[in-house]
């Protein structure tokens, strides 16, 4: 069956008569005439009979005008939609994520864009920091997260908070670690991300300021399984502040030294992709659910303009050297 058929049996049961209906639907009467026949042959039912004042619906004709109607006002819907999408951005956003999902608001931003832009697919890929700002600049995703103070004329950075490490040590080794040396603390197992990222730098940066180097390292590709081996008393490391407090607070870990490493989350893409629809949809939807924020993280993304000393990222821009070389 076609939709003219449908509307035409729903104009004709409104208006009970075949020439009105004809009329309000700007076709002939034979025409609409041969349209009802064709829906009642195909349906094998009667959807109206005649009578001498027009067209009267049959209990058959009852049934099926409820069906008819709704059929028709989802076309009108669909017909609705498609013109609110006029327009829209459509296409396919790969993504770059780090740290846990909460901390970079990404189920915030993937609301955001399904509300704002439903025909814009993102897709995810949680990578390293490091591997995150090599991979937009490669054109391997078309923007990231990445936090550290890593920068590239081809790539636009965009600070979103400050992210803060603090040194963790299993709550076991407290009293082994309480008022320690460096010396003494180089001494013990300590667990570290791989070196392309700025957890690493950061870790290395604060290691060659103290003129220490640990003895003993143990690689964790995650921040999760790091603060995890900590916990569970394999050595020390940077861990967020935000997660080393809570570990702290559980029992599970204790802070050393006051240690207070800072640097940068930012939104990074590619600079000759700036006019492209689905990176300033992107932009659009990280400045919604960013700018809002607090005066103190309207503080951090104006400190963030001023120069920055020591560069605890140094360690991952002598390794893109060394690539590039």
């Amino acid at each position: 069956m076609e939709l003219y058929q449908l509307r035409g049996f729903a104009a004709v049961a409104e208006q009970g008569h075949l020439t009105r209906a004809a009329e309000k639907l700007h076709v002939s009467q034979p025409a609409l005439s041969a349209q009802i026949k064709a829906l009642e042959d195909e349906l094998s039912v009667s959807l109206f009979v005649r009578e001498p004042g027009g067209m009267a619906l049959t209990p058959a004709g009852k049934r099926l005008l409820v069906d008819a109607e709704r059929v028709i006002s989802a076309a009108q819907a669909m017909r609705t939609s498609a013109k609110s999408l006029q327009g829209q951005v459509a296409g396919h956003a790969r993504l770059g994520t780090l740290l846990d999902a909460d901390f970079i608001r990404l189920p915030e931003l993937l609301s955001s864009a399904v509300e704002r832009y439903p025909l814009l697919e993102t897709e995810l890929h949680h990578e390293i920091s490091g591997v995150a700002f090599q991979k937009v600049l490669d054109g391997e995703l078309d923007a990231s997260f990445y936090y550290g103070d890593r920068s590239h004329p081809s790539i636009v950075s965009i600070p979103l908070r400050e992210v803060a490490f603090c040194v963790a040590a299993p709550a076991a080794w407290c009293a082994r670690v309480e008022g320690a040396s460096w010396e003494t603390i180089a001494e013990q197992p300590w667990i570290l991300a791989p070196e392309v990222s700025t957890h690493y730098a950061l870790a290395e940066h604060m290691f060659a300021t103290h003129g220490i180097t640990p003895a003993t390292r143990i690689e964790a590709d995650h921040e999760a399984v790091i603060h995890s081996l900590v916990a569970r008393g394999l050595g020390m490391a940077l861990m967020r502040e935000d997660l080393a407090q809570e570990a702290a607070a559980q029992g599970l870990v204790c802070l050393w030294g006051g240690v207070r490493l800072t640097t940068q989350l930012q939104f990074i893409h590619a600079r000759d992709r700036e006019h492209d629809d689905v990176i300033e949809a992107l932009m659009h939807v990280v400045e919604a659910i960013w700018t809002p924020a607090s005066a103190s993280n309207a503080a951090v993304l104006s400190a963030s303009h001023a120069p920055r000393s020591p560069d605890p990222d140094a360690g991952e821009r002598r390794l893109s050297a060394q690539k590039a070389a």
